[in-house]
């Protein structure tokens, strides 16, 4: 199982972690709520994980421009 990390809004790689002995709540996955993980967790047919995170690129962007997180796709 691997766990891949993207940015929900450039949808840039940030990392992945390739491994069969990590757990979700190893990875903190079991403070989120159940509508923060189906909005953040996708589990794929293969057996991977998709977490979508936000980079700092696109954290900065948005930080100094707010009113791009009213557009669906601020940062494509």
């Amino acid at each position: 199982m691997a766990v891949n990390y993207i940015c929900r809004h450039c949808k840039s790689a940030m990392g992945s972690i390739d491994s069969t002995q990590i757990s979700e709540s190893q990875l903190g996955f079991h403070f989120l709520t159940l509508e923060e993980r189906s909005d953040i967790i996708a589990y794929n047919p293969n057996g991977d994980v998709t977490v979508k995170v936000v980079c700092d690129y696109c954290r900065e962007a948005i930080e100094s421009n707010p009113e791009l997180l009213l557009v669906s796709s601020p940062l494509q």
